[in-house]
């Protein structure tokens, strides 16, 4: 088992890290904490000015509503109105009501008789002074004389204007102050903006002038408003959470803990940079070696070192370099005899191709030499040399063709028609074959050299027709199936594809490696460099082709292509 600081990587990260972690850490510690002791004070002001805003919006809203009161009180209308009966007081009071949008409106007669009462019935009959509670409500009130005459005034009744200190009232100090409001009297929750039975809990049997309050697990801080000067008078308390008070602290923390983070993520980059000047050259040998056993390529270097590597490190790199180099040396020469022996079997199939054809050609010229031959003999053996002429021809095109370069001349290209003109091309002199094109719309141009396909399309199309030309007639596919399909559709990635698929012997599962390689081939008279050919047109017009059988039953060959061709050169 290997010790944990037996490298020197691993020393020099663990004293990094240890110098980066400690002052970070401790650094950490007293910015918290200062940090903490500051936002608690800034909570204690923020609630002491909350408290203030309160006290001032309270104040606002009885001075509004006493001189709302005097306004109104001071119209003739509503002085004329005292003298009448309550219907007609009722209704100028309900329009005045509407105007001053008061919760509470009052009228009485000098008696103290109510004449109209808006808002608050039962408890208008008998206030008891500014504040009162009906139907559940803690309601405020200004009152004023109603008057007549101005230096001995006559008293004509009394008007009360006045507004409910409920959860809408709540709501609006919230939204002055950014804190909960709670409004009590007398220990009891009139109205919160948290939830009343709650924190009518909370404030059962405690002082809540204290400096915070425990509501549902979460710790409060609250300040406490004076609605009014008698001690019986109802006050608001001002509450805010410290858990979201404090939640720039955590934010605080959290930058400062991702700030630590970095600093070591930092030293650890740089111990790591350190370490790797000694093992870099190392490492870069270990992984060549391990790619050599892996991939089998003995040629495999190592690139050129860094100035500030290991020099004895630096030294083993480069001698193993040399060691590749000469390994190199044995691949070229083995590849040149390689060569050399794919020419030795090349001339064999070239000696073999050429000589047949050149026997009967020299048969058929002893026939035209001798002077008994008939014409229909000499016709014939003109024949014979026609075709073995064209034999050679075909021979010699096709290890051209397979030997010299591509050179790709891209342009649009109708699929569907270069498709069934390779189809018809493919299938002359085969009358009986029946065919089939199942043709995508989708696919309907691509960008490739057309020549090009079109000769590989053909050469798949008639290596189909051979094969089904080769089964007896009762074995093909007859007149429920065709004896050869040709396709094309585009795909989801936006390439085509173009499949041939004939009924015929297809190719046995021992010879499916090699129907690709040169000089491959299963036909008495082929040359085995068609579906080689095809493949290497393919390939430079940037697609792939595949072949796939069953044995008896057929074969398909399938090509993709790119919508839009590589750029021109050859291959």
């Amino acid at each position: 088992m290997a010790r944990p600081l037996a490298s020197l990587r691993s020393r020099v990260f663990v004293a990094t890290a240890v110098v980066a972690v400690l002052p970070v850490a401790a650094a950490l510690f007293f910015v918290t904490r200062r940090v903490a002791q500051q936002a608690e004070a800034e909570l204690e002001r923020g609630l002491a000015q909350a408290a203030r805003i309160v006290e001032q919006h309270h104040s606002s809203l009885i001075e509004t509503a006493t001189e709302r009161a005097r306004l109104i009180a001071d119209l003739p209308k509503l002085k004329a109105a005292v003298s009448t009966d309550p219907p007609t007081v009722e209704k100028i009071a309900i329009d005045y009501r509407q105007q001053v949008h008061a919760d509470v409106f009052v009228v009485a007669d000098r008696d103290g008789h109510a004449l109209a009462s808006l808002g608050a019935k039962d408890w208008a009959l008998a206030p008891g002074g500014p504040f009162g509670v009906e139907r559940g409500r803690l309601l405020e009130t200004a009152s004023v004389p109603i008057e007549l005459g101005e230096r001995t005034p006559e008293l004509l009744g009394r008007l009360t204007l006045g507004f409910a200190l409920d959860e809408a009232f709540a709501e609006r100090l919230r939204t002055l102050t950014g804190s909960h409001v709670a409004i009590v009297q007398e220990g009891k929750v009139y109205a919160s903006t948290l939830p009343v039975g709650v924190l009518d809990a909370a404030l059962a049997g405690r002082d809540a002038a204290g400096p915070s309050l425990v509501l549902a697990g979460e710790d409060y801080a609250l300040a406490r408003a004076a609605l009014g000067g008698d001690p019986r008078a109802p006050y608001a308390l001002v509450l805010r959470s410290r858990a979201e008070a404090l939640g720039s602290l955590r934010t605080l923390r959290n930058a400062l803990v991702v700030a630590a983070l970095a600093a070591v993520a930092v030293s650890v980059l740089l111990s790591w940079a350190v370490a790797r000047t000694v093992t870099r050259p190392l490492a870069a040998l270990t992984d060549a070696m391990k790619e050599i056993a892996a991939t089998g390529d003995l040629a495999r270097r190592i690139g050129p070192g860094r100035p500030w590597d290991d020099e004895d490190a630096r030294l083993v790199a480069r001698s193993f370099g040399t060691l590749t180099d000469s390994i190199a040396r044995f691949q070229r020469q083995a590849s040149l005899r390689e060569r050399l022996s794919a020419l030795g079997r090349l001339s064999t199939v070239i000696a073999h191709e050429v000589r047949n054809p050149l026997m009967i050609i020299k048969g058929s010229l002893r026939t035209l030499r001798s002077e008994a031959a008939r014409p229909g003999e000499v016709r014939e053996a003109a024949a014979d040399i026609d075709t073995q002429v064209a034999r050679l021809d075909r021979v010699v095109g096709d290890v051209l063709d397979f030997a010299r370069p591509l050179r790709i001349e891209a342009a649009p290209v109708d699929l569907p028609a270069l498709v069934r003109e390779a189809t018809q091309a493919g299938l002359e002199g085969a009358p009986s074959l029946t065919s089939r094109l199942r043709l995508d719309p989708e696919a309907g141009s691509v960008v490739t050299d057309g020549e090009r396909l079109r000769a590989a399309l053909v050469n798949l199309v008639a290596n189909a027709r051979d094969s089904v030309g080769a089964r007896p007639d009762g074995e093909r596919a007859g007149a429920d199936g065709a004896d050869v399909e040709i396709g094309t559709e585009r795909l989801e990635s936006g390439r085509v594809r173009v499949w041939v698929e004939d009924h015929g012997g297809g190719v046995a599962e021992a010879d499916l490696p090699h129907v690709f390689e040169p000089y491959f081939t299963t036909k008495r008279t082929g040359s085995g460099l068609g579906l080689a050919i095809a493949r290497k047109t393919v390939e430079a017009l940037g697609g792939t082709i595949r072949l796939s059988s069953r044995p008896g039953a057929g074969a398909r060959v399938e090509i993709e292509l790119p919508a839009a061709a590589p750029k021109a050169e050859e291959r």
